[in-house]
C-alpha cells in the first residue's frame, strides 16, 4: 500500500514536471515557472521524507537490533551520507 502511494505521488510530480516543460516551451513568465519548480521540489522532498521514514522504521531498526556490527555501521553511514548530500544542494 505504501509503495502504491509513493508511485502515485511520483506520477503526480511527473505530470507537474511535464506542465513546467510546456510552460518553458510556451515562454511563460519566469517567476511562474520558478514557483512551479519550487512546488515540484517540495513534492519530491515530501516523497523522499516518506521513503526515508519507511527505511528508518524497517531496515535501520532491523540492523540496529541485529548482532552484526558491520551492518549497523553501514546503515548508519548511509543515513549520514543522505543528510550530507541534502545539504550540498
Amino acid at each position: 500500500m505504501e509503495n502504491e502511494n509513493t508511485i502515485r505521488r511520483l506520477k503526480t510530480v511527473e505530470g507537474h514536471l511535464r506542465g513546467v516543460i510546456r510552460m518553458v516551451e510556451e515562454d511563460a513568465y519566469c517567476i511562474d515557472v520558478i514557483r512551479q519548480i519550487q512546488a515540484i521540489e517540495a513534492a519530491l522532498n515530501k516523497v523522499s521524507s516518506r521513503i526515508l521514514e519507511d527505511h528508518l522504521n524497517s531496515c535501520v531498526i532491523t540492523a540496529i537490533q541485529g548482532n552484526n556490527k558491520k551492518e549497523r555501521e553501514r546503515v548508519l553511514k548511509e543515513i549520514t551520507e543522505v543528510f550530507e548530500m541534502s545539504t550540498k544542494v
